[in-house]
């Protein structure tokens, strides 16, 4: 019989997975970018997401 992945269902995770998700759109709002689509992206990769804002995505121009 096959079984399903089991995601964990703990409060405190999904707390911690949706805070980060939030520092996340706040970061990538901070070097010009669309805070709505990291947020989503983030909901999905989370920990993978902030390194790659953090690591990869430079700081685009601003308007003056």
């Amino acid at each position: 019989m096959l079984f399903a992945a089991q995601i964990p269902q703990e409060p405190g995770y999904l707390v911690g997975w949706g805070s980060l998700a939030l520092i996340n759109a706040g970061l990538a709002q901070g070097k010009n970018r669309s805070g709505l689509n990291w947020f989503l992206l983030s909901l999905i990769l989370g920990p993978i997401a902030t390194f790659i804002l953090v690591a990869l995505c430079d700081k685009l121009p601003g308007s003056p």
